[in-house]
Parts: structure tokens; sequence; C-alpha cells
């Protein structure tokens, strides 16, 4: 068989459901884990930030040494991680102590998920003939349907194999990963920058703006993380609805606003303003938040907790394209350090949302804490424009 480019954007397809696996599966079992082992929130919460704070750190190393391993082996090495992980979370809780279990897993399944973040956006982006900002918003909604495919079969599972035998479920979704290693084992890839020398990150830190991306991303993934991490236990314990009815109204249907967001600008993209769609995104994203929190009726606290998912599907894929238009010979590296920047918003918002409920016993108010992640994701597509106006003066007088 002759593998072409197609497959290889075939393979990075499935490498962002392998990321949704690892970012979703968990939260959907936090209830289960709660009850089976006892975990307070504050150790949920801790799970959270292991998961991403191990992201962080390999997307931090991945900035530095990614170009030398090659695109090749991160991605191959990724898969084998997300497998192994997922395997993990099914066995080790019930062969050692159960939170240090599940803390195991979760750094390992963490080390293939930051490698996968790091590594998938720039092989797309490498990618002969591409529309890029379609391209980049197209992949991120994968991540999306990736989500939805997490939740709506781990309900069916849940409905017809009963939650009590959750342990066999990480098993199953191992098989998707594993299968990619062997896509990314034959895939074609090409590498950024191929023709020219990528910008040092030590540049990248010298110009203004670019820390006004590091400023969006971690914004942009707080705002996304705090909702759908939280979304099944709020809907259960804080809304006093089903598990199956939580999940599908909650995390399910934020996936598929989210996902449509992203495969819409994917498709018709070019047509929008992507700062101005991204500041848009934000106010309604703090909207959807004020709705889920304060509603007086589970049904439209959910539609809020679903209405978050369509705000904030544009913002970490437009982030990635407007810093690619904007520093085009930023390299692997670059994106590195974007992500770095997006898993720190990652860890960051539901740590603080968890943190904040379990102080007051009231996950509304954890929610409604990280609502100011979209204000402050506000502020930045305000300076960001205002350096980009500034920037264009500053052109038009040199020349």
């Amino acid at each position: 068989m002759k593998f072409t480019y197609r497959h290889t954007r075939n393979a990075a397809y499935i490498g962002y459901i392998s990321q949704a696996i690892v970012n979703n599966l968990a939260p959907l079992l936090f209830v289960s884990f709660q009850r089976e082992f006892g975990l307070s929130l504050d150790k949920i919460s801790l799970l959270i930030t292991i998961n991403f704070g191990v992201q962080i750190a390999v997307d931090l190393l991945a900035a530095k040494y990614i170009d030398r391993i090659g695109y090749r082996a991160a991605a191959l090495l990724a898969h084998v991680a997300v497998a192994l992980g997922l395997v993990g979370l099914a066995v080790l809780p019930f062969v050692m102590p159960p939170f240090a279990g599940l803390a195991a897993a979760a750094v390992v399944y963490a080390v293939g998920g930051g490698l996968t973040e790091v590594i998938i956006s720039p092989i797309v982006e490498a990618l002969p003939g591409e529309e890029k900002e379609a391209a980049m918003s197209l992949l991120h909604s994968f991540y999306c349907w990736g989500q939805v495919a997490v939740v709506l079969l781990s309900t069916l599972y849940f409905k017809t194999a009963g939650i009590e035998h959750w342990n066999y479920l990480p098993l199953v979704w191992a098989v998707v990963p594993a299968f990619n290693i062997f896509l990314f084992a034959k895939v074609p890839l090409r590498t950024l920058n191929e023709d020219g020398e990528s910008m040092p990150v030590s540049r990248l830190f010298r110009v203004k703006m670019f820390w006004i991306f590091l400023l969006l991303m971690i914004c942009a993934g707080a705002s996304e993380l705090a909702m759908s991490q939280w979304a099944s236990l709020f809907a259960e314990e804080g809304l006093q609805v089903s598990k199956t009815m939580g999940d599908l109204l909650g995390p399910c249907a934020f996936a598929v606003l989210m996902g449509i967001a992203r495969t819409f600008y994917g498709i018709r993209g070019a047509r929008l303003n992507l700062t101005r769609t991204i500041l848009f995104s934000s106010v309604l994203c703090i909207t959807s938040y004020l709705l889920a929190v304060f509603a007086p009726h589970p049904v439209l606290a959910l539609a809020g907790c679903a209405l978050t998912g369509l705000s904030v599907g544009i913002m970490w894929p437009g982030t990635f394209s407007i810093a690619s238009k904007y520093y085009p010979q930023g390299g692997t590296a670059m994106f590195a350090i974007l992500a770095l920047a997006g898993d720190i918003g990652c860890s960051s918002g539901p740590t603080l949302a968890g943190f904040v409920a379990d102080h007051t016993g009231d996950m509304h108010d954890g929610l409604l804490a990280a609502a100011a992640f979209p204000l402050l994701l506000i502020a930045g597509i305000v300076l960001l424009e205002r350096q980009a106006a500034r920037q264009n003066r500053q052109a038009v007088k040199q020349g």
C-alpha cells in the first residue's frame, strides 16, 4: 500500500482524537473515582493538574529537542505513551494505592498527550497545498469529534456494561492510539521551514506581540477545559441530573458545538476576521459561563455548558493561526511554546474551578471563578489589535 499526504492528514486527525481521549475520558469517571476510591474534589483536581502539568513539562522539553529527534519518532512515542497510559488507568488503581495508580497512569498518558499536541499541528502546517488557517481549524475540530465519541460511546458502555465495570473502558479506547502507531510509522512527513532557518525561541520572547499570544493561549486553554473537565460532575452533582443525561447534555453537547464551530471555520473561515471572531467568542463564553452558574433550571444551566463549547471552539486553533501568520518562520519551537502556554491554561482553569468549588462546597462557584479567563482573553485581543496597529504604523513610516 502506498501512503500519501492524505494518509498523513488522516493520521493527524486520529492523533487529535487520541488527545481527546487523554483529556476527556477520566473526567467521565470522576464520580466513580469519588465513590469507589473515596477521592475528594481536591485530589481529583490534582489529577487534572498532574495531567496538564506533565503536558506542560513535555511542551517545554519539546521546544528544545523535537527537531533533533524528528517528527516521526516524536509521533510514535506520543501514541505509545497514550496507549500505555490508558492501559495503566484500567490496571494500576487496583494493584497499588488507588490515587497513586491513577496519578501514575495520568503521568504516562500525559507524556503522550503533550507530545501529540506539540507535533501534530506542525505536521499539518507543513503539508503541501493546504489552506493553513482552514487546515488548522479543521484539524482541531477532530479533537472535538473525538470528545463527542468519547462521551457517546462511553455513555453507551456505561448503559450496557454498567458503570461499575468502568475499568475495562480505557482498554477499549487504547486501541485508537495503538492503531495510529502503525499509521505514523508509514506515512510521509514534511517539516516546517525545510528551505530556511526557523526563528530562534530567544528572538520570539523578545517580541512584545508574542507575549500577547501566550496570554491568549493560556486563556483559551483555561476557558475550554474549566468547563469540559467539570461539566459531567457539575451536571450530576450540582444540577442533580442522571449521569447519562448530564453527560449527553453537558460535555457531549459542549464538544458537538465546539466541533461545529471549528469545522465551520475550517470550511468557511477565510471570510472571517479571525481576531474579531475570537473577541466575539470571548463575550459569548462569559455569557455561557454565567448562564451555567446562575440559570434557575438545570436545562438552562446545561445549555450554558453546551454554549461554552461553541464559544471556545475557535480560540485555540485561531491563536495558532494568527501566530503562524505573524511569525511564519516560528517553526516547531513556536508551536511547542504556544502549546506550553495553552497547557498552562488547561491546568490552571479546571484547577482553579476545582479548588474554589472544594473550598465553598459548590461547583457553581468554581465555574464562576473560571469566567475570569475569557474576560482576560478579551483584554488580550484588544492588546493584540493595538500592537498590530502600532507595528503597521511603524512599517508605513519606515516605508
